[in-house]
């Protein structure tokens, strides 16, 4: 099997602060990975450093990355590079663009990841209708500003759209349960399964607190992180127990099991 992610001794830090201390994971071509954890463990600034959010600074390690072509450094690539190469980053809190209707972003977004497929107005409207419907989102959405005036399980959903539209090989979802009912959380993740298995290629990080959405996303590995690092790792029974057991009785340990 192909290794898509493979993250090793990775420290990183923010404003002075170090907050990643030696992470490693590696994630294979078809595998969905949950990491879970307490607030302020690094869950979430690990999903940015991924996606080369420049607040935070790499200060020691390696991540490299198995795109279409070849495996490459991505700690080389700026934000919009990595995008470019198939990096999917979910917001936790997806913030709203005035000005800019949903179908210029993401059409600007695709013709930029493929330039010798660019697509017109009429055809990307014809594929945001076609998954909108899946979705149930109300067509009149694809026009509107992006986020702008959208509740949190809208927001959600137009992420959805964005990643099926965008085809990205590696998708990151920092808490993408965050916010949704039971009903908008069951359409999210049908989406995510239904793009699974249709890409069968891909690899799924998704970061979160709860159990709750790997109910209906199965994770293949689930690692536990605390200050920095990953400390446990498991199946998908690691989830099961957290949510009995919670994270106070998580013991620190040197090796971590990625």
């Amino acid at each position: 099997m192909n290794t898509l992610l493979k993250i090793q001794n990775l420290r990183a830090s923010a404003d002075g602060a170090q907050i990643l201390n030696d992470v490693n994971i590696a994630i294979d071509c078809g595998e969905t990975h949950a990491i879970m954890g307490p607030n302020g463990s690094g869950k979430s600034t690990l999903a940015h450093v991924i996606a080369g959010n420049p607040n935070y600074e790499i200060t020691d390690g390696s991540m490299i990355y198995g795109q279409r072509s070849a495996d490459c450094d991505l700690m080389e690539l700026s934000p919009d590079e990595r995008a470019c190469a198939g990096i999917f980053l979910a917001f936790q809190y997806p913030i709203a663009i005035p000005g800019v209707p949903v179908i210029s972003l993401i059409r600007a977004a695709y013709n930029a990841q493929n330039p010798d497929d660019k697509l017109t107005i009429a055809k990307i409207r014809k594929l945001l209708e076609a998954e909108a419907d899946k979705l149930h989102i109300d067509k009149s959405f694809i026009d509107r500003s992006v986020n702008e005036g959208f509740s949190g399980g809208e927001k959600k959903k137009l992420e959805m759209l964005q990643m099926i539209t965008l085809k990205p090989k590696l998708i990151i979802l920092d808490e993408t349960d965050s916010g949704l009912d039971v009903d908008s959380l069951q359409i999210v993740s049908e989406a995510i399964n239904r793009y699974k298995k249709d890409n069968t290629d891909v690899g799924i990080l998704i970061i979160t607190h709860y159990q709750r959405i790997l109910r209906y996303i199965k994770p293949d590995h689930v690692h536990v992180m605390k200050d920095g690092r990953i400390v446990r790792s498991g199946d998908a029974t690691l989830a099961e127990e957290l949510e009995k057991t919670g994270y106070r009785d998580i013991v620190k340990v040197k090796n971590q099991n990625a």
